[in-house]
């Protein structure tokens, strides 16, 4: 029985001194000062141009013990072009872009896309903005898809502009398994686009993204709200990527031009430009401004699509500087977008 307890107190002193052993084990987080002073972050920092906040958060992702590699990867990417806010951007995107090798991965897709006439500022654009093309495989992904496709859309006549706009835009529309592109191009042909205009390339960039099913739910809640077979069909011709908004945003934008701003379906039907806009950073300061113009008399009868629609330089221009020196608390409140809600109130007493 002493045995039996004696053995029983050597376990129990064993869990014990156990637990006092994890209790003491020290905080495994790294010291702020530490990530600081790692030769990552430093060479995130001093050779990339990251910020201190941005090198940190790189650093999770990629470990640099030799710089070698990476003095290769941006001396290539200086020599195409990449400036230094090009770098910063593609990097704190894509910091393991760094461990590449720059002449079997990196050169190969470059030199691709400048054979396509990407070049330059567009080579840049295409690449800082679509990151996840350069972790495809160029034999295995990028050419069996992009040069048929390419080769599909230059069949049907589409000019190299429009598919060098496209490339640059969305070139993920172009990475779609051979028989889906070609099925993409046969619907759009059947609703009437004319290869050689703008708009087929938009129409292929919709179909591209957006589902038979999800293209009908979208369409039906448009209807829902007034408009006509005939109406779409005009949208449609006209914007053919106003389709990729989504539902909730579409439904937030209607009921906000059909309610709020008073304009008919109609109105909405004609100038689809309107779903590419942002309901918050311009519709409604707009909105707000111009009703504010209106009840004080200083204008009279405003096109308010148009209104919704064209350039800040122009809307500014037109409804913002005409009347700054003599109402600046109206055109404040535009600008730094606030105390709107008491101006409008004002108005509806």
């Amino acid at each position: 029985m002493f045995g039996f307890i004696r053995r029983a107190l050597i376990e129990y002193s064993r869990k014990t001194d156990y637990v006092r052993y994890i209790r003491t084990i020290p905080s495994p987080k790294t010291n702020s000062s530490d990530k600081q002073q790692s030769p990552t972050v430093s060479y995130l920092t001093g050779s990339c141009g990251l910020s201190l906040d941005k090198a940190i958060s790189a650093s999770r992702f990629v470990q640099i013990e030799n710089t070698e590699g990476p003095d290769s990867v941006l001396r290539l990417l200086q020599s195409h072009g990449f400036t230094k806010s090009n770098i910063i951007r593609l990097i704190s995107k894509y910091p393991k872009f760094l461990l590449a090798n720059p002449e079997k991965t990196l050169r190969p897709k470059i030199e691709f896309f400048e054979s396509l006439g990407i070049v330059g500022e567009d080579l840049t654009k295409i690449l800082c903005s679509h990151v996840n093309i350069l972790s495809r495989s160029l034999e295995k992904k990028i050419l069996p898809l992009f040069v048929p496709n390419i080769s599909r859309l230059r069949a049907e006549g589409v000019p190299e502009d429009h598919i060098k706009r496209l490339l640059i835009w969305i070139p993920r529309s172009l990475l779609c398994r051979v028989d889906l592109f070609e099925e993409v191009v046969n619907e759009v042909k059947a609703m009437g686009f004319d290869p050689a205009k703008k708009t087929f390339i938009l129409a292929i960039r919709s179909k591209a993204f957006v589902s038979r099913e999800i293209w009908e739910k979208r369409k039906e809640l448009l209807m829902s709200y007034g408009w006509s077979e005939k109406q779409f069909q005009l949208a449609v011709v006209m914007r053919p990527d106003f389709m990729l908004t989504s539902e909730k945003k579409m439904r937030k934008l209607m009921d906000f031009l059909l309610n709020t701003a008073s304009l008919k379906p109609l109105d909405v039907a004609t100038c689809p430009n309107l779903f590419l806009c942002s309901l918050e950073n311009k519709l409604i300061p707009r909105w707000s401004l111009l009703k504010v113009l209106m009840s004080k008399g200083l204008i009279k009868h405003v096109n308010l699509v148009c209104a919704f629609v064209v350039s800040n330089k122009y809307f500014e221009k037109k409804y913002v500087t005409e009347y700054e020196e003599d109402f600046p608390e109206i055109t404040k409140a535009y600008r730094e977008q606030t105390g709107f809600k008491d101006l409008v109130a004002d108005c509806e007493t």
